[in-house]
């Protein structure tokens, strides 16, 4: 086992979420890298001192090129505004420091590109935060797909919709303005990334973006609250994609459904243990659809519990990317999702925002 110096930029929700799991990866996966907590970063002095002491780590700081900078910071985590994440990752791939980065990757596709070729041109370890994607449910989707036991995808329906700002009366805050701070930037990456991962590259699609309160108390709203599109998938599937924040009654609606020419599956992030397979065999009267419920037998499971069913929850997510990053760095070798794929990500986002004040189709490859 060998230490290795973490530093982490932000301390807030994401921080806190990715110091934890800094702090619990090493005995959890056995990892062969054992994270040193030595710095972190916030807004402040007075709030990075309050995060050292609460999450353990040696050192804080306010300023993020004092923490990238610092040679005992051997990777660097980057929890903090999307408006800040190109230029701590520019300065920290010239300094060859593998970096996780919260989704999405940059604040827009020109950010997100600059990122992904810096990282590139560093050959130094990189990987972008899309947690949903690693429930073990999720996981063994993927899985099942790939092994072809539902046959050739036919179909895809995704979304990402809660309802934090579904009341009205909720007054106006950071969250009504700025594009990376609408549902398109907020939301939609995690299930656009997710029909990337399962389904495959997008290659067009049509979209409608639009604000629901466009006032709240204190203000105006000058985001978006949800967004549908329809797409086609370069490999022919036909799918749909919806967001929204004001989605009533939605808390964790990170859904998914797939049809093949052999079976489905469908998966509800409010029941994040459990996934529901059909299989198109046997007796038509047998034929419906079984949930399956998550255990040692998936991925990433029996490190957290040897009970089938007992479950995995939020945390546990950000722990098994911990454990990815790690891997990555000890193995020197690239693990998705790379800034590559936070890329793709965004160019899908600006392809939407395109084809929404267009009232047109887009081909996603021209953003």
């Amino acid at each position: 086992m060998t230490e290795i110096g973490i530093g982490i930029i932000g301390g807030g929700y994401m921080g806190k979420a990715h110091s934890v799991a800094m702090s619990a990866v090493g005995a959890i996966f056995n990892t062969k890298l054992r994270p040193r907590l030595e710095m972190i970063c916030a807004s402040s002095d007075e709030s990075a001192q309050k995060y050292q002491h609460a999450y353990g780590f040696k050192r804080s700081t306010s300023d993020w090129r004092t923490l990238v900078e610092d040679p005992h910071i051997e990777a660097i985590v980057i929890a903090a505004p999307q408006s800040m994440h190109c230029q701590i990752a520019l300065r920290a791939f010239e300094l060859g420091k593998p970096v996780f980065c919260e989704k999405p990757l940059g604040k827009d596709t020109e950010d997100s590109r600059a990122m992904t070729k810096a990282a590139k041109e560093s050959g130094v370890v990189n990987m972008v935060g899309f947690n949903y994607i690693r429930t073990p449910a999720t996981q063994y989707a993927r899985q099942l797909i790939q092994e072809g036991v539902i046959g050739d995808i036919t179909w895809f329906r995704g979304e990402h919709t809660e309802d934090f700002y579904a009341d009205p009366d909720i007054p106006a805050t950071w969250r009504a303005h700025g594009d990376e701070n609408g549902t398109m930037g907020d939301l939609a990456p995690h299930m656009v990334n997710g029909a990337l991962t399962l389904i495959g590259p997008i290659e067009r699609l049509i979209a409608e973006i639009d604000t629901v309160h466009t006032s709240r108390p204190g203000g105006s709203v000058s985001n978006d609250d949800h967004g549908q599109m329809m797409v086609r998938f370069q490999n022919g599937v036909m799918g749909q994609l919806y967001f929204s924040r004001v989605s009533t009654g939605r808390k964790m609606g990170y859904i998914y459904e797939i049809s093949g020419t052999k079976g489905a599956l469908r998966f509800d992030g409010e029941n994040q243990n459990a996934i529901w397979l059909y299989k198109m065999e046997g007796p038509e009267h047998e034929r419906g659809f079984k949930k399956i419920l998550t255990g040692p037998a998936h991925p990433d499971y029996l490190p957290f519990c040897q009970g089938p069913g007992h479950g995995t929850g939020y945390q546990d997510q950000i722990i098994i990317e911990a454990k990815d990053f790690l891997e990555a760095i000890a193995q020197g070798k690239p693990k998705w999702p790379t800034f590559e794929d936070g890329l793709e990500v965004n160019q899908v986002i600006s392809a939407a925002r395109a084809s929404s004040k267009n009232k047109q189709w887009e081909d996603v490859s021209n953003y």
